[in-house]
């Protein structure tokens, strides 16, 4: 079962190595955080695999951390790991996003099926998720007129007609959309629609652009 590294997210550093040292038996490739901050800022979620973290965290909980996730584009499976008294937390987690969620104390075999199955989901989705994510990423740095442009554009409306919706001239709207174009870095006006109904079409939750 071997289909990209297990991501372990605990600031008990007792807590990851040990998971570490029952998973590297497995014979699976394990990168251990000592926050949801950490990981976030590696941004390592291109490798593929799975997640299994804490819910409780100081900085980012196991269920900020779902959100995070969520808006971002990222659909790792998340395996959350709780405590007696958090098992509240552990269902808004499932609601949230999480795949699954393991009550301590339990049995390896319990962790290691959960990341079986998990590891199963990863590899069919890990390849759009990564497309969609790179193209999240792209939206994110269009200014607000050209999120409207592009908008527009995914509606059919032609330069004249997005100039006249919009207000401004249509000069203006050529230059937004090679703006655009250039920052989603897409080759043709078809290439562009096709990343944008890709996000719109996928289980991603990051909201697509704003309609005309």
């Amino acid at each position: 079962m071997r289909n990209g590294p297990v991501h372990v997210i605990d600031d008990d550093e007792s807590v990851r190595d040990s998971l570490a040292f029952l998973l590297e038996g497995m014979n699976l490739t394990v990168l251990t955080y000592p926050s949801a901050t950490m990981f976030l800022e590696q941004r390592p979620w291109g490798l593929g695999g799975c997640i299994v973290s804490d819910v409780r965290m100081p900085d980012i909980t196991g269920i900020d951390l779902l959100r995070i996730l969520k808006e971002r584009g990222v659909t790792l499976p998340v395996i959350i790991i709780t405590g007696n008294a958090d098992v509240p937390l552990a269902v808004e987690a499932m609601k949230v996003g999480a795949q699954d969620f393991l009550e301590k104390p339990f049995h390896d075999e319990v962790l290691l099926a959960a990341i079986q199955t998990a590891l199963g989901e990863s590899a069919g989705v890990q390849r759009l998720s990564t497309d969609v994510i790179d193209i999240n990423e792209r939206l994110q740095t269009l200014t607000g007129r050209e999120h409207e442009v592009l908008g527009c554009l995914v509606d059919g409306l032609p330069n004249k007609g997005i100039a006249i919706k919009l207000g401004i001239s249509p000069r203006t709207v050529e230059v937004h959309r090679a703006h655009l174009m250039t920052k989603m870095k897409a080759a043709s006006l078809s290439h562009l629609i096709r990343m944008v109904l890709l996000t719109e079409t996928s289980l991603m939750h990051t909201p697509p652009p704003p309609k005309c």
